[in-house]
């Protein structure tokens, strides 16, 4: 009763990063209140394939839902699964991933169970909060922090009153870490005729069209980001000369983005991909909130940038100051003499 509960998301029998990630922040926060961690997978011959994909991140107990009309993924069985579920076993905390997935399913099952969902957190933590109006104390609570109002404010949202508290996160905004490969956990394989009534199936996947990624931001450990200081879209090709050199990828701001300089599936930001690689160069990106929340957690962040005052050097271990147009070229001439 009362637990931490992660959806996670599958591919055929392969479970998402983004719910590996979510096991990881749910362990923390299921330490933090002093309950359990539990996890809920649902897929068609999953059964014996997915354990050891999500045991090890600690969880406690595992719900495998395994049946014919589970996968690929529709709206209703899935909806019955976790409303039904949630009903029994009542947790007060569940995160999913902001996927399309998570997209389609979180509301579905908030709006079911008249529960508060807030989307795209890039933060979640404990703590308590007093009501201003009847004075009444709530203790721990799940802080579901986000940026809103265009990135503006960071506001950090709770539920008092309604269970569960529902979240949900983008891929790569938390640290993905095993905890024990021989983690004890219980593994429930559940009934799933008594969740789902069988008028849930009628829709039927005929098809489905997968294309990988044209790169790889998440998953690089270089990533050079242009934001709306490049000017144009031909500048931008000197940001790709220089990843051709680091064996880096590039990134761009929304600004970036908006003004046309580079493609939308390369955005960093809350509106975008998050990243946190262990180089982020940031060339003429003035660093507002909604763009450094997508590559805060970086391990070295180095700023080119003509304004000394620009918000990003903030949070920048190197500054270069001085005007892309100078500084990009003497980078991508450096690199090509240097480099082995």
């Amino acid at each position: 009763m009362n637990n931490v509960y992660v959806y996670c998301e599958i591919e055929g029998t392969t479970v998402a990063q983004v719910s590996q990630e979510l096991l990881t922040k749910g362990r923390k926060l299921a330490n933090q209140l002093g309950v359990q961690l539990e996890a809920v997978v649902a897929g068609t011959g999953i059964t014996g394939k997915v354990e050891k994909q999500i045991v090890p991140f600690g969880v406690d107990v595992l719900h495998i839902f395994d049946a014919e009309g589970l996968f690929p993924y529709t709206s209703l069985p899935h909806t019955s699964i976790l409303v039904n579920l949630f009903k029994q076993e009542k947790p007060q905390i569940c995160l999913m991933g902001a996927t399309v997935i998570g997209r389609d399913l979180g509301p579905r099952v908030s709006s079911a169970l008249t529960s508060g969902l807030t989307a795209d957190c890039t933060s979640l933590e404990i703590g308590g909060h007093t009501d201003a109006k009847t004075g009444t104390v709530y203790e721990n609570l799940l802080y579901q922090i986000r940026p809103a109002f265009g990135g503006n404010i960071i506001a950090t949202i709770v539920n008092p009153e309604h269970r569960p508290q529902m979240a949900t996160v983008r891929q790569g905004v938390m640290k993905m870490e095993v905890l024990d490969e021989n983690y004890n956990c219980k593994v429930v394989v559940e009934d799933v005729a008594k969740y789902v009534p069988a008028t849930d199936y009628v829709v039927k996947v005929l098809d489905r069209h997968i294309e990988k990624a044209k790169h790889n931001l998440t998953g690089s450990s270089i990533v050079i980001a242009g934001g709306f200081g490049m000017g144009s879209r031909e500048n931008f090709d000197m940001l790709f000369e220089l990843a051709k050199e680091l064996h880096a990828e590039v990134g761009a701001s929304r600004a970036a983005v908006d003004a046309g300089f580079c493609d939308h599936d390369r955005q960093i930001g809350q509106t975008g991909v998050t990243v946190h690689p262990k180089v982020y160069i940031a060339c003429g990106i003035s660093g507002q909130i909604q763009h450094i929340a997508g590559m805060q957690e970086s391990k070295i962040i180095i700023s080119v940038n003509n304004d000394p005052n620009a918000p990003i050097n903030a949070i920048a271990d190197y500054v270069i100051t001085g005007t892309v147009e100078e500084v990009i070229p003497k980078m991508i001439k450096y690199y090509k003499q240097n480099s082995k």
